[in-house]
């Protein structure tokens, strides 16, 4: 890629003449080689999915958390270089306090997407900065619009999903995801699927360890972004280790090793 871009890549505002933004690919790079994270919006709540992927096995759990609180009704989870994530989770958390002071209620999930995506995007406007090397999962809820859930791009392109996935995996958790049938899934049934995808799509052999984050919103945590309660993570993520060995036993390969067997020849 340096070959082709030589002379294009060194500001984010200049084009290359087949019309690309080397900068914005590069932060594509980065979101691509990070650990896979999911979301799934079903009929009674959204559910986010993180494999977050462990440095030492001296550091402790729970920290460097991919999942953030924005509001009580909002909560987002980041793919790609985890240092970017504090401008868009402070920034996003911002948003919310002002909106519920000026207008007084919480910001509605379209807006504060809205926001958001022109915020990420002013970064590809101006020589003094670069792209956040990031790809964020929103989730919300709001009386209007029910659940929801969004997918901003370091381009700062944003989309509206029933169920996405970004990272490394992302491949092969779209094929899984594709063959969940959403509009009957229930939230708790979700977080068993988000949970089994993460599992399905690491790669034991390849990859560091893996510790799952699971958060989600629905009518059981009162409409509020949470973490998932500890008995309900268990389930689901014994439900995919479980299912995750039965595939293994099988002998079945994974998409991930099928998508990365046609890369390499």
């Amino acid at each position: 890629m340096s070959g082709v871009g030589t002379g294009f890549d060194l500001s984010v505002t200049v084009y290359s003449p087949d019309g690309r933004l080397y900068q914005i690919e590069y932060a594509n790079k980065a979101v691509e080689s990070s650990g896979t994270v999911l979301g799934i919006c079903c009929k009674d709540g959204v559910v986010l999915a993180v494999e977050k992927l462990i440095d030492s096995k001296l550091q402790e759990e729970s920290t460097n958390t991919r999942i953030f609180n924005v509001d009580r009704h909002a909560g987002m989870c980041i793919a790609g270089w985890k240092p970017d994530s504090r401008p868009i989770v402070h920034k996003a958390r911002n948003e919310a306090k002002e909106y519920i002071q000026q207008y007084g209620h919480r910001i509605p999930g379209k807006i504060l997407n809205e926001r958001l995506s022109s915020y990420v995007h002013f970064f590809t406007m101006y020589m003094d900065s670069r792209p956040l090397g990031i790809t964020s999962l929103l989730a919300t809820y709001d009386h209007i619009d029910n659940y929801q859930l969004f997918q901003i791009e370091p381009s700062g392109e944003s989309w509206g999903y029933r169920a996405c996935a970004v990272g490394k995996g992302r491949q092969a958790a779209k094929t899984e995801l594709e063959k969940l049938n959403i509009d009957q899934l229930s939230v708790k049934d979700a977080l068993k699927e988000a949970a089994r995808i993460i599992y399905h799509v690491h790669d034991n052999t390849k990859d560091r360890p893996l510790e799952l984050e699971l958060s989600w919103i629905s009518k059981d945590s009162n409409f509020e972004h949470r973490r998932v309660p500890k008995d309900l993570f268990d389930e689901a993520e014994n439900y995919a280790k479980e299912s995750t060995k039965k595939s293994t036993t099988t002998g079945g390969t994974t998409q991930r090793d099928e998508d990365e067997e046609l890369t390499d020849v």
